[in-house]
């Protein structure tokens, strides 16, 4: 069966054309028939396939009904593991639902797994993890992005839609690098307990699916909203596209698909204005290590206590798999640790930094009257699995993975902004790319309803 998108598929459903029974067996055969991309590191086969056979002896009771979905292995599902990605946690199965699960199941969701990620949210890669490294959709001799790549991969491969967490791109960059689209809504929009969490300023659960149109319906779930996307012609719609550190030292793939996505977007009506953003090359430096590293100490040390008491932060670090993991916790994060970040240089960060970083972006968007700012959401494609602190090319420069794929998404996740990535056609062959859009905060449904719109042009 060729994979629909989530809108199509419920209306398959709802005209008696397709079954849930249908769409959960195929997705847990494809799952099963390539365990070796790492997608999965819980399926729930006998679960999903009883909730499927009952969500087909009922009609329709809510905008999922009946519709299979992935799940990254750090949001809460009851009777599942909640891994994170990391040994000290393998036993650990919550007694019950995540808030954002609680809304996916009461629109008639069905959860099929818990999916590969990087070992506790810390890398852009999904390649470290006690569970093995996940595999990109399209080859799997590279790896799929993180840290959310376990839900990218699963829906490249045919699910329909799935769950991730961002804190400075884990949902956007997977997705960009498996050529599927990923929404990062402005924080505070879905509920957030119920998470292993990272970052409490940083962190995010966003969704991941084949169309924007898709995201637009799973962001109005998890949002608790009914309202559908405000109509945006074309015609109307106003990107800046920012110079400098989102547009230069790519990759020779990725520059190509840009530049054809930008004539597209001229062609199909759309104005593209050049917007000068000096400055940001120290952005994640100065600001994003010190809040998430700081509040990664707090918040695991906090989740901890309130969810699996006999497990501390020092006995997570000593169990921690990946040597990337691993080295950033005893660098920073446990007790000692040399590179600590001191509790001033953090609220520097977190209220200094961080609000003229947001004036700044406002001053963009106001300036310019423009609805997103525009940019590839990764310098480059996926490179090869391997040492996921080595450094990679990118447009004949060197630079360290992790600062090379959070460079363009790093700083509006910082200011708190909604970004959306969708795929970009291919102009020279090779893997998947993808598409930013940046909006104003609390923009996120004239952002859907942009993307939408960005993503048909792209199309044709």
């Amino acid at each position: 069966m060729d994979t629909p998108s989530l809108t199509t598929a419920l209306t398959l459903l709802r005209q008696g054309r397709l079954t849930s029974r249908t769409l959960t067996d195929e997705l847990i055969h494809g799952a099963e028939e390539l365990p070796g991309l790492g997608t999965f590191i819980t399926l729930d086969r006998e679960g999903a396939l009883r909730a499927a056979d009952a969500a087909d002896s009922v009609p329709s009771s809510g905008p999922l009904h009946g519709v299979p979905v992935v799940v990254k292995d750090n949001i809460h599902v009851a009777g599942m593991p909640n891994t994170a990605g990391t040994p000290a946690l393998a036993d650990f199965v919550p007694a019950s639902d995540a808030p954002v699960i609680q809304r996916l199941r009461s629109a008639g969701a069905i959860i099929v797994g818990k999916t590969g990620m990087h070992e506790l949210s810390l890398g852009a890669t999904s390649s470290s993890s006690a569970f093995g490294p996940v595999r990109n959709a399209h080859d799997p001799s590279c790896f799929a992005g993180g840290s959310s790549g376990g839900t990218a991969v699963a829906i490249a491969c045919g699910a329909l839609a799935g769950l991730g967490t961002d804190t400075g791109g884990s949902v956007r960059v997977p997705a960009a690098l498996n050529g599927v689209c990923g929404l990062r809504p402005t924080p505070g929009r879905y509920p957030a307990s119920g998470i292993t969490p990272l970052s409490a300023t940083r962190d995010v659960v966003g969704p991941m699916a084949h169309t924007v149109s898709d995201l637009a319906l799973l962001d109005s779930v998890l949002a608790g909203e009914t309202c559908e996307p405000p109509a945006v012609p074309v015609r109307h719609l106003r990107f800046g596209v920012p110079d400098r550190y989102f547009t230069q030292s790519l990759g020779k793939e990725t520059a190509a698909a840009f530049q054809d996505a930008l004539e597209r977007l001229r062609r199909a009506g759309v104005t593209l204005v050049d917007v000068p953003m000096p400055g940001f090359e120290e952005v994640e430096t100065e600001l994003g290590f010190p809040i998430t590293l700081y509040e990664a100490r707090r918040e695991l040390t906090a989740y901890l206590t309130t969810y699996v008491p006999s497990v501390t932060l020092a006995d997570l670090a000593e169990k921690i798999a990946g040597p990337d993991v691993r080295q950033v916790f005893f660098d920073a994060i446990v007790d000692g640790a040399p590179q600590m970040v001191p509790k001033e240089r953090y609220l520097r960060a977190v209220e200094q930094g961080r609000t003229s970083l947001r004036a700044v972006y406002r001053r963009v968007f106001d300036t310019h009257r423009i609805d997103a700012l525009l940019f590839p959401t990764t310098p480059r494609c996926a490179a090869e699995l391997g040492d996921p602190s080595a450094p990679v090319d990118v447009g004949g420069e060197r630079l360290p993975l992790f600062e090379a794929f959070i460079r363009n998404t790093g700083p509006g996740s910082i200011a708190g902004l909604p970004g959306l990535t969708v795929p970009m056609p291919q102009v020279t062959g090779g893997l998947p790319v993808g598409l930013a859009l940046d909006g104003p905060e609390n923009s996120d449904r004239r952002l859907l309803a942009a993307g939408i719109q960005v993503q048909r042009r792209l199309e044709t």
